[in-house]
């Protein structure tokens, strides 16, 4: 994968994306789908031909699925805050940006030919390879443990695809915030992404980062970007940072002494009208194994998410910031039953096929500890 040209200071040519975890992209066995009966192998509903298989797998494996997207969902924090499509025959798909239209005055006589069509401009974001998370479940473990074992690995499964999912969007709206502008036609250039920088070694001062918050709020109605859907993403010490020094006025001012449960550490919902969330997955101070500490990319990976994110701090974007394409929603699979007989146990797969690329630019602002 090559590294788009990104305006700035950084040399992103010389780097690519970090790897997501670990994902085995060459499983070794056979594979059939679990949603429904197999000719070839065991069928996963009830079968009162083979006693051995009645009920048990079918219970098994629709519990299994159903956890293994509940815990994806639970998990996901980007999920439905960027634009979302569904990908069918093909591997990539374009976006389509208009730039702003005049108006004019008309001149008595003169006919209206409508020449006034606003510029346009086109992204196109690439399906990535497979995502999996795999374990083998043996049959005595499972018969030991009943439920509790599966329980366990279905929501690691999940948790993994989720992990995946969200480090792709956020670096993804952080390279956003480092953009331009695709449409640069008059009456253009349209307004790009947004970097603020809160200072030196001040990731974690909660008076910068409310300050922040409010500058970016500004930058967000400067460029027209709608009030509804903004989002901003930081790192857990950083949100409760800011609930911990409540006392000190630095939130009290703006939302007095009943804004939610501080003990509950739900106490901080919004600033600026700009929701909060926090997760572990952005690339907070991240340091990379490429030069400069910046992330690299692996095989499989054909959308850009690398770059120097030493000093990235949080995000603030709202929902055209960013895309993703998903073809194979998160899904399980397991091995037949010619394979159970010969391996005593399950190899049970979570998958996931996405692509995320930047959008509108002028919807993500990154957060920098830098001066």
């Amino acid at each position: 994968m090559t590294a788009p040209q990104v305006p700035g200071n950084v040399n992103y040519t010389t780097t690519t994306p970090t790897p997501l975890g670990s994902n085995n992209s060459n499983p070794q066995l056979s594979l059939t789908q679990s949603t429904g009966p197999n000719v070839d192998g065991y069928n996963p509903g009830n079968n009162n031909a083979n006693a051995a298989n009645n009920g048990k797998y079918a219970t098994y494996l629709k519990l299994f699925s159903g956890e293994v997207f509940k815990a994806y969902e639970a998990a996901c924090i980007a999920k439905g805050t960027v634009q979302n499509r569904t990908l069918t025959n093909g591997k990539s798909m374009q976006f389509i940006f208009t730039g702003r239209m005049t108006a004019d005055y008309h001149t008595p006589g003169t006919p209206i030919l409508g020449e006034g069509n606003p510029p346009l401009a086109e992204k196109t974001i690439v399906m990535d390879d497979l995502l999996v998370s795999s374990a083998f479940v043996y049959d005595l473990d499972e018969t030991l443990a009943q439920y509790s074992l599966r329980s366990e690995i279905s929501k690691k499964i999940g948790y993994s695809l989720a992990e995946a999912y969200d480090k792709k969007i956020f670096r993804t709206i952080a390279l956003a915030a480092r953009e331009a502008h695709p449409v640069t036609a008059l009456p253009g250039p349209e307004p790009g992404g947004s970097i603020i920088r809160m200072g030196a070694n001040n990731a974690y001062n909660a008076q910068a980062l409310v300050d922040s918050f409010f500058e970016a709020a500004s930058i967000l109605d400067e460029k027209n970007v709608p009030r509804e859907g903004r989002v901003a993403v930081l790192a857990p010490r950083q949100y409760y940072a800011l609930i911990s020094q409540v006392s000190t006025n630095i939130l009290n001012r703006f939302y007095g002494a009943d804004q939610g449960s501080m003990n509950s550490g739900e106490g901080l919902y919004e600033i600026a009208g700009i929701q909060i969330k926090r997760s572990n997955n952005l690339p907070f101070l991240l340091q990379g194994t490429g030069a400069a500490g910046a992330v690299e990319s692996v095989p499989g990976e054909n959308n850009w998410y690398g770059g120097d994110f030493t000093t990235h701090a949080g995000l603030i974007y709202a929902k055209d910031a960013a895309g993703v394409l998903t073809a194979i929603g998160p899904s399980v699979q397991t091995t037949g039953a010619d394979v159970r007989a010969m391996y005593q146990g399950d190899l049970i797969i979570g998958r996931l096929a996405m692509g995320a690329g930047t959008l509108n630019p002028a919807c993500a602002i990154e957060l920098q500890a830098a001066d």
